[in-house]
């Protein structure tokens, strides 16, 4: 399909720049367009980079200046109008499975809403309920009584267990496993390791997306809960119990233990682990391999192996660790004038 820029501009509700009537027909990266092309610039410094594009249109922040001989769309946020331009331009990009695929195998005691899209050898089981226009790639399991909200998506090979609850709008990537038992044994005197039943559940609230190979661990009693709108990376391990807040961001290969409850907007980089029956504030953050042993209030920023600190002081150690070798030699220094002096 072609789109004008001006009817871009108004999908955006931005200023055009330029000439309004060029046709778009595709999206690409500023170095990579061609004539036809809408590219993004996403930081005004970098809107230099319009004025040698062979982009046929722009899209850059409202702060950024207009170089000629390019129309050019100005918007508050280019990242989500880029967003916007491709669901807009490639609508069906994703070719997602329509209809019941006649190798599915669904339980009579199932129930499928209004357009529902099931792949190849997807098992439904007893007491499932899938909302309307949700989609469910080849191989993937929906265990017993779990209830799928509406317009999801379930990539392939994507395991649901049984007593599950997922709300709208969620995407689960492939290879994630949503109620796998939690980790509890108890060890007997012998050292042998006795399992503990694992009978609660998991609640994945509106707008959560999961990414591929993440496991959400089923509480053992209650639920664990994924709070709305918040986003999870692959890799990604939570454990039995653990609630998050809505809209957190868990970034990939990160732990979080049993019982910890995160609060909105909390912010967790790559290769984070959290401690069990830690509770973090409202927007809180760790940087990458923050280790957490401990509780910290709202809007603390943290850096740092076991034990994780305030970055502030955490900095201040950092920088302190690279003073060491001259301290040392300072150290050195006044113990050889000490026993200089000693021996006159």
């Amino acid at each position: 399909m072609t789109i004008t820029v001006k009817e871009i501009a108004a999908l955006l509700n931005g200023e055009v720049v330029g000439d309004a009537n060029v046709r778009i027909k595709g999206v690409s990266g500023i170095n990579e367009a061609k004539e036809g092309d809408i590219a993004f610039v996403l930081n005004a410094a970098y809107a230099k980079l319009a004025a040698t594009t062979k982009a046929s249109c722009v899209v850059v922040p409202k702060s950024a200046d207009t170089p000629s001989g390019v129309s050019m769309i100005k918007v508050e946020n280019p990242s989500i109008a880029f967003s916007k331009v491709i669901d807009f331009i490639y609508p069906g990009r994703i070719p997602h499975p329509k209809g019941i695929n006649k190798s599915a195998v669904i339980s009579k005691t199932a129930k499928l809403g209004r357009d529902v899209g099931l792949g190849a050898y997807v098992v439904i089981e007893d007491g499932v309920s899938v909302g309307d226009k949700t989609i469910i790639y080849p191989f993937s399991y929906i265990g017993k009584n779990t209830k799928i909200g509406m317009d999801c998506i379930i990539y392939p090979n994507v395991t649901i267990r049984e007593d599950i609850s997922v709300g709208d709008r969620v995407i689960i990537h492939p290879g994630a496993v949503v109620g796998a038992d939690g980790f509890g044994y108890d060890t007997k005197p012998d050292g042998t390791h006795v399992k503990i039943p694992q009978l609660g559940t998991v609640v994945i609230e509106d707008d959560v997306e999961i990414g591929a190979c993440s496991a959400i661990d089923r509480a053992r009693f209650n639920k664990t809960v994924i709070g709305k709108g918040s986003k999870i990376d692959n890799l990604v391990q939570i454990a039995h119990n653990v609630i998050t807040g809505p809209y957190c961001l868990i970034a990939a290969q990160t732990g979080i233990s049993g019982s910890t409850e995160l609060g909105r907007n909390v912010v967790l980089g790559g290769q984070v682990g959290v401690a069990d029956h830690v509770k973090l504030g409202d927007f809180f953050m760790a940087a990458g391999k923050a280790g957490i042993s401990k509780s910290f209030p709202a809007k603390t920023t943290v850096l740092g192996f076991f034990p994780a600190r305030p970055i502030d002081k955490a900095r201040d150690l950092v920088a302190y660790v690279g003073l060491l070798p001259k301290l040392y030699e300072r150290v050195r220094a006044l113990e050889a004038k000490i026993k200089e002096l000693e021996s006159k």
